[in-house]
């Protein structure tokens, strides 16, 4: 064996000790810092927030497309929401689609502002777990943080429109240009990598300018394991629902918001995971030379 040889079995193994005491103390941080229940109260807010947030979609996709092509649009999200979500959501987009164009022009220019403003709740309620999982404080006042929220409240609301507009386009591109079945089947195959890096580009930027304090680094091992973990989970948890729960049994009427409500709560602890995986490899980080980690 090489003296390069030893050597670079010596970085892997204090990198692997280090990782496993990153580890134990995210374990630690997920108790202490009471992630499944700090996940419980985000996932009160969202749910509060999301339909103001349908409110602001239907009225921003009514500007791109046809509104009433949102239900097929969402269908292929039943792979990771669980039974009875989506009809929730699918119902509520087209209770507000049905009004008439008139009625939804003025929704949109008279109660765009009041539903912005009711959607920012959640995404207020994710920066404050966010401050909890890297010990950090609020040091933005009142104004910079409805900013900073509501920016990220509008840029989610706009790349969902986004991403919908170009499902109903890209049917109609491709049958302009010739393509046949094949290049369809492709790009349908292809919208859940999409989806996977469009999660952690997401995660990068709540984790950097979500928490009240200025992150370092752009180090994102948090993100990546969040986002894979979310997707196959929301998958599993979807599968379950549709098989073995039966909220509708326990809950009646409310079996669909419980499911929905649920897999909320279980994304919310994922990323606060997520979160705090971050903020003890940044701790780690800065207490070990650099090219350790």
């Amino acid at each position: 064996m090489t003296a390069e040889t030893r050597a670079a079995e010596r970085r892997w193994k204090r990198r692997a000790r280090r990782g496993g005491i990153v580890l134990w103390r995210v374990w630690g941080e997920i108790g202490e810092d009471r992630v499944f229940a700090l996940a419980a109260g985000v996932a009160y807010y969202t749910l509060l927030a999301l339909f103001p947030a349908i409110g602001v979609f239907v009225s921003l996709y009514g500007l791109v497309a046809d509104v009433s092509t949102v239900q097929q649009n969402i269908e292929d999200l039943a792979l990771i929401l669980p039974a009875g979500s989506l009809d929730l959501i699918a119902g509520q987009m087209q209770r507000i689609a049905s009004q008439p164009p008139k009625s939804l022009g003025l929704a949109f220019f008279a109660g765009l502002a009041i539903s912005l403003w009711s959607a920012n709740a959640g995404v207020k309620a994710m920066f404050d777990a966010l401050n909890v999982a890297y010990d950090e404080e609020e040091r933005r006042g009142f104004v910079r943080l409805n900013m900073v929220s509501l920016l990220f409240t509008v840029c989610a609301i706009g790349f969902a429109v986004l991403a919908l507009a170009v499902v109903v386009a890209a049917p109609i591109a491709l049958k302009y240009i010739g393509l046949g079945s094949d290049a369809g089947t492709l790009i349908r195959l292809l919208r859940w990598p999409a989806l996977y890096l469009a999660t952690i580009a997401a995660l990068t930027l709540v984790y950097r300018y979500g928490p009240g304090g200025r992150r370092e680094h752009w180090l994102n091992w948090g993100g990546i394991i969040a986002a894979t973990i979310w997707l196959g989970g929301s998958m599993l948890f979807s599968w379950y629902v549709a098989r073995f729960a039966n909220y509708g049994a326990t809950y009646g009427s409310l079996g669909a918001v419980i499911g929905f409500l649920t897999w909320i709560w279980l994304s919310t602890v994922i990323f606060l995971i997520g979160a705090e995986l971050n903020s003890e490899i940044e701790r780690e980080r800065d207490r070990r030379p650099r090219r350790d980690f």
